[in-house]
């Protein structure tokens, strides 16, 4: 086929214009402008809509196995392809956890079921996230594991961690931390702030996610290793990431969309679908998120697509569990409150879900518009504007904070090695 006339935008090289791209066989075998079609070739013609490289989360939850009430290895590709993702990261926090060969190559063959998405599993960094014994990082690497994490239950001994970190790194893999003090946080619902005092609920202060932050931050000094930092949400944890890339280690970070379009201010009426962990912070973390997004200090934005049922989410505020659906709204929500607002440049935003994951991960055909790689691409409407509607996603999550919010910018079309998925 031969994809026409879209604005291409391909971060790693920098490339913003108006061309053609022709695929083969999955295959992109040529890029440039103005490519004269061939005899018995689709042609497609994508005037008005901009190309970029096929979405990468590094950054999500599919439940299964153990959860499959949640969502499932099928219901969360879906949702993924209809959110303009042509790669994702599960996390472990399954049942049984993804710490052995066996439950990680269920996994990989649950999803070549679904589709040819990129499929990159995070296996743990202790086996049943317990935090005591490290995994056989070497065996899961060559499974099919791309990196590490102890997700949804941090790694509080410091010992347990920097033996770990040594060990990942010398396998040249990485550690994705979720950053949490559980002492300070247990039994926490929202923020600690005026709107927790407000609502007569326990909040969970912004220490909780700095103090380990910094603690982690002296560790990966100790061995020089290589780190990643998992949704962060509040000023002080930009600060100390900003100051360490100035000191020269080897960190990364990642946010989410709810970070930067949200705060304690927008949580109406008890509704648990406002629950998350890191919770919604205060409008002052919500700038310093975005001022991280600028100048580089967080460097992805992932989903942290948490999902849970219906029933679970309309429970009480206090006992709900904690998460979202992130998929379908993700690259809406980026465009929308930092794009189009002015606060990045489309360059810069896609950069945080293609190119940026991609190197930080070693991801082969994904994250960059290149001839002989893979043809992963998503196709975007910029100034398509629509109304979100949790009813209609894919997911099995069917409650979002973002359900009937206007958005600009919208998904039309996720390529996966040359087959197409329309959307909307």
């Amino acid at each position: 086929m031969l994809l026409k006339n879209a604005k291409v935008v391909n971060p790693q090289t920098n490339y913003e214009k108006i061309s053609d791209i022709r695929i083969e066989n999955g295959i992109i075998v040529k890029f440039e402008p103005d490519i004269k079609p061939e005899n018995n070739e689709e042609v497609i013609d994508l005037t008005g809509l901009t190309v970029t490289p096929g979405l990468i989360d590094m950054h999500c939850h599919l439940r299964e196995p153990g959860f499959s009430s949640k969502e499932t290895v099928k219901t969360g590709i879906e949702s993924a392809i209809n959110g303009g993702y042509t790669a994702i990261c599960p996390m472990p926090n399954t049942n049984p956890v993804t710490d052995n060969v066996v439950t990680l190559q269920y996994l990989l063959y649950r999803a070549k079921e679904v589709s040819d998405i990129g499929f990159y599993p995070i296996c743990a960094v202790t086996k049943g996230l317990g935090s005591e014994k490290t995994v056989n990082v070497s065996e899961l690497l060559d499974s099919g594991a791309v990196a590490f994490s102890n997700d949804g239950k941090p790694i509080e001994n410091m010992k347990i961690l920097r033996e770990a970190l040594k060990y990942i790194n010398s396998q040249n893999s990485l550690i994705i931390s979720h950053s949490e003090d559980s002492t300070l946080s247990e039994g926490g619902v929202i923020n600690e702030g005026k709107v927790s005092a407000q609502m007569g609920l326990k909040g969970i202060a912004d220490i909780t996610e700095s103090l380990a932050v910094a603690r982690e931050l002296e560790v990966v000094r100790s061995v020089k290793g290589k780190y990643h930092f998992a949704h962060i949400s509040t000023k002080r944890s930009v600060e100390l990431i900003r100051q360490a890339k100035k000191e020269g280690l080897n960190v990364t970070a990642e946010t989410a969309p709810h970070y930067f379009s949200l705060s304690e201010d927008d949580i109406k009426d008890y509704d648990a679908k406002y629950k998350v962990n890191p919770p919604l912070r205060t409008k002052e973390d919500v700038e310093a998120v975005i001022n991280g997004l600028k100048d580089g200090t967080i460097d992805v934005i992932a989903t942290d697509h948490a999902p849970h049922t219906i029933s679970e989410k309309q429970s009480p505020i206090q006992i709900a569990p904690m998460g979202m659906a992130g998929f379908e709204t993700s690259l809406g929500v980026t465009l929308t409150y930092l794009v189009h607002s002015g606060k990045l440049s489309l360059m810069e935003a896609i950069k945080k879900y293609t190119s940026a994951p991609m190197k930080i991960l070693n991801l082969k055909n994904q994250g960059c518009i290149s001839i002989g790689n893979e043809a992963n691409l998503t196709v975007i409407d910029l100034n398509e504007e629509w109304i979100a509607d949790a009813s209609k996603f894919k997911s099995k999550c069917k409650i979002s904070p973002f359900d009937g919010y206007k958005l600009k910018g919208r998904v039309k079309m996720t390529i996966i090695k040359g087959k197409i998925y329309k959307i909307g």
